[in-house]
């Protein structure tokens, strides 16, 4: 009697310690798959959680500790990549903008110059040496234009828009009446930038600016480069024409004429990568990212399409 108790208490408790280990397979199982699925959700996603697992088990639960600290190592590896080849697309990107500016003076200075009778009556050297010229500058035009094109989805940061808060000799801030940026001054030197490579499009642009100093709250390089990108595309776009106009209210209005787009058309000129047929060979770029900086410096700008004429209207917060 004594044997058949001792037979079914071994019996009972092998069951016991079955059942046991069955639940904790299970558990660990639950928990192994607790940990795949948020190791994967973790890697398609920017997420400081950290994994939970409702295993209790230690062996488990290291498991899960350690994995997290290998995904906290990998985001803050993610991170800098992240910020650092975002730096280095918008520092390639305003390199090959700041090339281009100059670049497209250089040509357009070069095209008038090809129209000169003065050439006729040149040396053959120095003929020569201007056909040298142009080309090297035709081939550098190439190159940074390739250059801008490879950062095409660079994003423009903020710093633009913070650069507006330091008062050096990249920002403009608000104060006394010789602070804040010369919207007028920044209008004609932009244009003086561009002005052979105007003339010798053909277009003399015109320039109406109040008798009074107009200042804004503004970024200045950040605003030059809205200006730049203004007037580059009516260089692309313009029948022939411009004529800027300042207002005293500090409202600006850029306008052309340019049978070449329409409502629609001029509707999305703002759109990343967008460009009209007769603008093919642009990257679509100018003035999303003009108006992108804009905005950033709590500003504004449209565009629309009246009987021909192209206008741009821009904004900026004035001075108090």
């Amino acid at each position: 009697m004594s044997i058949s108790i001792w037979v079914w208490s071994l019996l009972g408790i092998s069951i016991g310690t079955a059942a046991a280990l069955a639940v904790k397979i299970i558990l660990m199982r639950k928990a192994a798959y607790e940990i795949r699925d948020g190791v994967a959700y973790r890697l398609r996603t920017d997420t400081n959680t950290l994994l939970d697992i409702s295993s209790r088990d230690k062996a488990m639960l290291a498991l899960a500790q350690g994995l997290n600290e290998e995904l906290g190592s990998l985001r803050r590896k993610r991170h800098m990549y992240e910020r650092g080849n975002l730096a280095l697309q918008e520092e390639i990107t305003n390199i090959s903008h700041d090339l281009r500016t100059p670049l497209t003076a250089m040509r357009g200075y070069l095209e008038l110059l090809e129209k000169e009778e003065l050439r006729q009556k040149m040396p053959k050297n120095i003929v020569r040496y201007l056909n040298i010229i142009s080309e090297r500058t035709e081939a550098l035009s190439d190159l940074t234009e390739k250059l801008f094109r490879y950062t095409l989805a660079a994003p423009v940061t903020d710093d633009w828009a913070k650069e507006a808060d330091r008062a050096d000799g990249n920002g403009a801030y608000c104060g006394s009446a010789d602070d804040g940026a010369d919207l007028g001054r920044l209008i004609e030197e932009s244009v003086l930038a561009y002005y052979g490579a105007l003339t010798g499009k053909g277009i003399e642009p015109i320039v109406d600016l109040p008798d009074i100093k107009i200042q804004s709250r503004i970024n200045i390089e950040a605003t030059r480069r809205i200006f730049g990108n203004i007037i580059g595309n009516a260089l692309k776009y313009s029948d022939g024409d411009l004529r800027i106009t300042l207002s005293e209210n500090g409202e600006i209005i850029f306008a052309n004429h340019a049978s070449s787009l329409d409502a629609v058309q001029t509707g999305r000129l703002f759109d990343r990568f967008y460009t009209v047929e007769s603008g093919r060979t642009s990257t679509g770029l100018g003035l999303a990212i003009a108006k992108r900086l804009t905005e950033q410096m709590g500003g504004s700008i449209f565009a629309w399409y009246d009987n021909g004429m192209l206008y741009l209207k821009l904004r900026f917060p004035a001075c108090q």
